[in-house]
């Protein structure tokens, strides 16, 4: 009889241990559970990982934060970018027309690389001068306004651009 107690002990505990492990793995489970088999409507919110910053790393995390606010706050461009920025020309023709003649332009005159060029941009990103930046061609009502823009954003003012728009200006403007 003791041996037959004992072998009831160790088959109990099988059969319990089976249970168990099936009952954890999955396969019982009907349908799926959880927050993501719930509508979208009634999902709990989740919150971005960057919201969760340690206390150490909000200093760094409000400086960033507010020197995008600062650059969000910057007045949009003017319809009329001419009207806003004294250093650029219009030409007459649209964009693309303008942009290729921009091209042939910027090719003849001495001393200008062209690092590349995004027609779809309308600008050409050029070296001139010992300086690096953008000539934009933008579309506006009297036709295409031709701009310097320095790695800022900005428009460029310095020597080398304001030179170089200058040249191209008196070869494309009528």
């Amino acid at each position: 009889m003791r041996q037959s107690v004992s072998a009831f002990r160790v088959l109990s505990f099988a059969i319990l241990a089976t249970a168990t492990l099936v009952g954890t793995t999955g396969c019982f489970k009907r349908g799926a559970k959880g927050d993501y088999a719930l509508a979208p409507e009634v999902r709990p919110l989740e919150v971005p990982p960057d919201l969760n910053v340690p206390a150490g790393q909000a200093a760094a995390t409000a400086a960033t934060s507010s020197s995008l606010a600062s650059q969000a706050a910057r007045p949009a461009p003017a319809a009329n970018p001419a009207a806003a920025n004294n250093a650029g020309f219009t030409v007459p023709g649209t964009k693309e027309e303008v942009f290729a003649k921009v091209g042939t332009a910027l090719e003849a005159v001495e001393g200008v690389k062209i690092a590349s060029k995004a027609q779809l941009l309308g600008s050409y990103d050029v070296a001139f001068e010992g300086s690096d930046f953008l000539v934009r061609v933008v579309a506006v009502d009297a036709g295409a306004y031709v701009s310097a823009v320095d790695p800022r954003g900005l428009p460029a003012t310095a020597a080398a651009p304001t030179k170089l728009l200058g040249e191209l200006k008196a070869k494309l403007a009528p």
